[in-house]
């Protein structure tokens, strides 16, 4: 094996700070190949393996979740969640009887104003499916990831995307599709009134989206205060350049 610490990789230690939260340490290459098929369209080509080391503050995701829920762990479930509430979320009381419900909030709140950054810089994540979505509201498994170079809201950076399920104009619906399963996955630890509240926060994420978004997008345009016809400009903007 032969370890490279390569330059390149300076380069996805993005300048943007939602990306600072993953970053590539380094990569191990083997003499030993490998087949690989890496634009999925069956010309399949001979590679030298690779491993790459990455960090990041947690790996936990909303699939961590799901998967213990669909396969009835419940106890494992619960003592995850604990877990993850006690190292990452410090703010919230263990001892709370509704901590599921303000988990819930929060990841909701953050991942809406994450996905709204990754639209602010242009940023399409590539595979936006439960398991690539961290429970922290961090960046990271963005493999086949892409920044558009004109506008689009049809840009897939994914080859094996055909259908555009992770366009980059589908990324807050998709994250709202993740949301819905993660409170599936948290539905057998919650009361009944307290699914009605993670329903009703549910509900809020399309405004909670749509505000930082208008508000990363008035800071880009230099709008001073609170017009009402801002966000009319900010959509007649991207109209145009589309």
């Amino acid at each position: 094996f032969k370890c490279l610490v390569l330059n390149i990789i300076i380069l996805f230690i993005f300048t943007f700070s939602i990306f600072l939260p993953l970053l590539f340490v380094s990569l191990v290459v083997s003499e030993e190949p490998v087949w690989r098929d890496p634009f999925y369209n069956g010309s399949v080509i001979k590679e030298r393996g690779a491993v790459v080391l990455r960090l990041a503050k947690s790996w936990f995701r909303i699939g961590s979740l799901e998967i213990l829920t669909r396969t009835g762990e419940l106890d494992v479930l619960r003592t995850l969640l604990d877990f993850v509430i006690k190292e990452h979320f410090k703010s919230i009381a263990t001892n709370d009887p509704d901590k599921y419900v303000v988990f819930f909030s929060r990841v909701l709140n953050e991942t809406a104003h994450l996905i709204a950054h990754w639209m602010s810089v242009g940023f399409a994540h590539g595979v936006c499916n439960t398991d690539n979505f961290s429970l922290l509201s961090i960046t990271f498994d963005y493999g086949p990831f892409g920044f558009m170079e004109s506008y689009d809201p049809n840009f897939v950076p994914n080859t094996s995307d055909d259908e555009g399920r992770y366009s980059i104009g589908a990324q807050a619906n998709v994250g709202l599709f993740n949301l819905q399963k993660l409170l599936e996955a948290l539905k057998p630890l919650l009361t009944s009134d307290q699914l009605s509240q993670s329903l009703q926060i549910l509900r809020e994420y399309p405004q909670i989206y749509h505000q930082r978004f208008h508000e990363l997008f008035k800071a880009k345009l230099g709008f001073l205060g609170n017009e009402e016809k801002d966000s009319y400009v900010i959509a007649f903007l991207l109209k145009t350049a589309e």
